[in-house]
């Protein structure tokens, strides 16, 4: 092996190696166990939460595979329809272009040249990241087949009355002009005001006082709300105002939703332009009127006086003439929360629009049912239920009853040119009619070609293609042999963001089209946040690329990557600085297994994974130690008798202790990953490799390879070298894949185990009868006196390679066997120059002292050090400490500084001078002690 450990050198090639070969196909035999990547978009590379889920279902599929399951994980992207098509855009706005000059065919076209050149970025990403999918059988949700799975599940809903075309209120981009849905919005506290306007009463003599954030949609309003309990207003209930510039009169309505205590307890109500009012609307038979046109400008259902006008513009004039008039009661600040597009960083507008639906609210009468039950939605309330689906953690099932239990029917239309067409027809005299084609549609009402039919121009809303992922990537509506072998699949690794959009969405698409279950389990993950618990955005300039991490990248190029392309290029310089101070030697390659691993320790069942760059170096250092480790294991084994042959074999109490620790580890493992507790794998395999193997059993070998040891017991020793090494390679492989295969392939031949690549061996399994807690027992008590000689060392300044006599006190048998047994690892590993057992009322001179539960381990300090140079370096430092305290101490009486200051940084004063503290009184016992000698 190669002196140092670098994953560059090895990563790339293993990855080859495994897809070269078909490693990550299923095997066709063991029982089925199938995950479904959430499809990120095509359009983009991926981010941490990307990488952090890639590795998490890695894991799972690595594991299954080893335990002889017939793994399938199954890869794919998503057409990301708002996304793509902003992309294209771009490019051809950089050309002097548009989409409207190309036409839509020319255009769409230009996407799929696009998606042919740039489509490949996130597969490569996903290589370097060891995700093991299988890339023979990749999808594309805007691919042939999953296409016509697309327009079968629209066909057949709507022949059923489930699809519908409909007007209703919907999240409108005016920049891009469609409908989004409520992920592609985010809402966020902003500093706006609000306005109070006068309205006069019809009928003369009073006004009432309305206040909005939005004054520009007055133009709209349709009638006026209180609150029936509100004593001010009751008696205008049922009179009328008279809109101010509009003239039109609108009813006074009571209404519940009405909060007393906001603004003036009056709100104008404005139904074709709120989401609540046009609920209010509804009940109190308000007929909608929309004053905006696609664009957000002022359209034909207003005065002429502010048609055209941009919204703002319309807010500042419409303000302007109430204040002329004589009816602009005030204005004040307030802060509110805006809803943008994530695309343009727009501001959403509530737009009343003709678009399709799914009815998600339907009911149907079922055995007598009185009020019966919502046909789509229910069956999937009751899936979770009655356990045929468990998510974990379990709390998240309360999330996903309290949305389907309010739901409201899904607007499924998009007005964009990239995406699936909506199958579906018009003629002239504006009838609709649906089929898989056009010829379908002919055929199925009997249209000749004298009828001109005329396509739906809008698409179909990505989440609903995703939504059928599960059935519709194993080749459904074909009944295939994959769909027979891995529906329902075993589990969906995703983040609590999207448990409406798409979780839920594929539970109902996947009962009504299946008959089951799209997957048995639902694994929650957190968020991938900063160091400070913030969300990772570019507009924050916080994001990390983790192929940087696992590659490296130099400062000029990192400041680039995160200052280019901002939706907010004013932030460019805010963010070059933070990113200057925070990473101001760039970026250190790390490889890909320490950044896998990193995540892996952070996948606690929390929502946010905190995300700091010194875990990932720390587990970099973990590759080092296990690198190391299988250098030393291999010049120690390589060449020589590991037992493989007729000799005999003796294992000494350390081989039975490393052994038996291992069986607890591999049980420890097994238990985690299955139960979906990644961190506490994780946790397993680290202490068990750095903390026992490594630092303890490749140590407590040295005296039996490095001596003159019976043969038997060296060839136990070297077998247990490899055979531990060998087995603990495949225990940690499903989270290091890459520097566990290389290892694994020069150790398994000493081992005696035979096989093309590690990821197709067995997974560790615990084996009945090999805990040896004897073994635990004795190496436990080594370790402690070894440790509480060390530490007398390090509390002494003593070298680390000078002899110590060492004396015991209040000996019991136990002790006094046990050192005789293990006396050359103790001499070896303690440095010991003598050993003196004293005797019941045998006195100790002056000494260090350790424990070793009643037994006393005593190092006597005359002649071990200098005390005038010792004292004077403890007072030197004890001088230093105190100089640290006072600093400390004054910060913490500064009353300005205690009131002012954050409370973590208050609190790491107080953690300080506590430690500072409990450190000068471990000084001042230590030269007392030396004074005594």
């Amino acid at each position: 092996m190669d002196k140092t450990y670098n994953p560059a050198s090895i990563e790339p090639h293993w990855y080859a190696t495994w897809e070269r070969n078909g490693h990550f196909r299923p095997a066709g035999k063991g029982n089925p166990y199938c995950i479904m990547i959430p499809p990120p978009n095509v359009t983009g590379t991926l981010h941490m939460g990307h990488a952090f889920q890639d590795t998490l279902m890695d894991i799972l599929a690595r594991y299954h595979r080893m335990r002889g399951d017939n793994t399938l994980w199954q890869p794919g992207t998503d057409h990301a329809g708002i996304a793509t098509q902003m992309v294209v855009e771009r490019q051809l706005n950089a050309e002097g272009t548009d989409r409207h000059a190309l036409g839509r065919a020319a255009f769409v076209e230009k996407i799929w040249e696009w998606k042919a050149q740039s489509g490949g970025t996130i597969q490569n990403q996903m290589r370097r990241l060891g995700t093991s999918v299988d890339w023979s059988r990749e999808r594309f949700t805007m691919d042939e087949g999953l296409s016509a799975a697309v327009r079968e599940v629209f066909v057949r809903l709507h022949d059923e009355g489930l699809i519908y075309r409909g007007q209703r209120l919907v999240n409108w981009d005016p920049v891009l002009q469609t409908a989004v849905s409520d992920l592609e919005v985010e809402s966020s506290e902003e500093q706006g005001s609000i306005w109070k306007l006068r309205y006069p009463l019809a009928d003369g003599g009073e006004h009432l006082v309305v206040a909005t954030t939005r004054p520009e949609t007055m133009l709209g309003d349709t009638a006026v709300a209180v609150n029936p309990e509100d004593e001010r207003f009751r008696h205008l209930v049922g009179r009328h105002v008279r809109l101010p510039l509009v003239g039109r009169e609108i009813p006074i309505v009571a209404d519940e939703y009405v909060d007393p205590a906001f603004g003036t307890g009056c709100l104008k109500i404005t139904p074709a332009h709120d989401f609540n009012d046009y609920e209010v609307g509804q009940r109190h038979g308000c007929e909608p009127i929309n004053i905006f046109t696609e664009a957000a400008r002022v359209n034909g259902n207003a005065p002429e006086a502010y048609r055209g006008l941009d919204r703002y513009e319309a807010r500042e004039r419409i303000v302007a003439d109430f204040e002329a008039a004589g009816l602009l009661e005030g204005i004040e600040p307030h802060k509110l929360m805006v809803p943008r597009c994530d695309r343009t960083g727009v501001v959403v507008e509530p737009y009343l629009t003709h678009q399709w639906f799914v009815d998600l609210t339907r009911e149907v009468q079922e055995d007598g049912r009185p009020g019966g039950w919502a046909e789509i939605t229910r069956p999937a309330i009751q899936a979770v239920r009655q356990g045929d689906i468990r998510f974990v953690p379990e709390n998240w099932s309360k999330t996903y009853y309290n949305w389907l239990e309010d739901i409201q029917d899904w607007c499924i239309s998009r007005q964009l040119w990239w995406g699936h067409r909506i199958p579906a027809w018009y003629d002239g005299q504006g009838a609709v009619y649906v089929g898989h084609d056009e010829a379908d549609v002919r055929r199925r009402n009997g249209l000749d070609d004298t009828v001109t039919l005329t396509q739906d121009e809008d698409v179909l809303d990505t989440w609903f293609s995703s939504a059928l992922w599960p059935f519709s990537t194993l080749g459904w509506p074909e009944e295939t042999p994959e769909l027979a072998t891995f529906y329902p699949t075993s589990v969906l690794v995703t983040g609590f963001d999207i448990i409406f959009f798409w979780v839920a969405r594929m539970i109902m698409m996947g009962l009504k089209f299946r008959g089951d279950v799209p997957f048995r389990e639902v694994y929650i993950h957190g968020l991938v946040r900063d160091s400070e618990g913030a969300k990772m955005s570019k507009s924050k300039g916080n994001v990390l690329d983790p192929i940087d991490i696992v590659d490296g990248i130099d400062l000029e190029s990192l400041v680039a990557k995160r200052t280019t392309g901002l939706m907010q290029p004013q932030r460019a310089p805010a963010i070059e600085k933070q990113t200057r101070r925070a990473f101001p030697e760039g970026i250190a390659a790390h490889g890909t297994d320490a950044l896998r691993f990193t995540f892996a320790s952070l996948a606690t069942t929390g929502r946010d994974v905190v995300f700091d760059m010194g875990r990932v170096d720390g587990y970099r250092n973990f590759c080092n130690k296990l690198w190391n480790a299988a250098r030393y294991v291999l010049m120690n084994t390589e060449g020589k008798d590991c037992g493989s042959g007729d000799g005999g074999i003796e294992l000494g109490t350390a081989e039975r202790w490393i052994i038996s620790r291992l069986q607890r580890t591999e049980r420890a493992v097994a238990e985690a990953i299955e139960g979906y507790r990644m961190d506490q794998a994780a946790q397993a395999i680290y202490e068990f490799t750095w903390d026992e193997y490594c630092d303890w059993y490749l140590e407590l070998s040295k005296p039996t390879l490095q001596g003159d040891a019976d043969p038997a017991r060296a060839r136990g020793t070297r077998q247990t070298l490899v055979r531990v090494l060998e087995a603990l390679l495949r225990l940690a492989h499903p989270i290091m894949p890459f520097i566990t295969e290389e290892i694994w392939q020069r150790v398994a031949p000493l081992a005696g185990v035979d096989g093309d690549t590690v990821m197709t061996r067995p997974f560790p399994v615990a084996e009945a009868g090999r805990e040896d807690p004897a073994a635990e027992a004795e190496i436990d008590w080594m370790q402690r006196f070894i440790l509480g000689i060390r530490r007398i060392r390090g509390e002494m300044d003593i070298a680390p390679g000078k002899p110590l006599p060492v004396l015991l006190q209040n000996a019991a048998d136990l002790d006094r066997q046990r050192l005789q047994r293990h006396r050359a690892e103790l001499d070896f590993l303690a440095r010991l120059e003598s050993v003196t057992v004293l005797e019941a009322g045998e006195e100790a001179p002056e000494s260090a002292l350790a424990l070793v539960d009643e037994l006393e381990v005593r190092v006597p300090m005359a002649g071990l050090i200098d005390k005038a140079a010792e004292l004077a370096r403890l007072d030197k430092e004890r001088r230093r400490l105190g100089d640290d305290l006072a600093r400390t101490e004054g910060k913490l009486a500064n009353e300005a500084f205690v009131s002012r200051a954050p409370a973590d940084v208050v609190q790491r004063e107080r953690d300080k001078l506590a430690e500072g503290r409990s450190a000068l009184e471990r000084i001042d016992e230590q030269m007392a002690r030396i004074e005594r000698l």
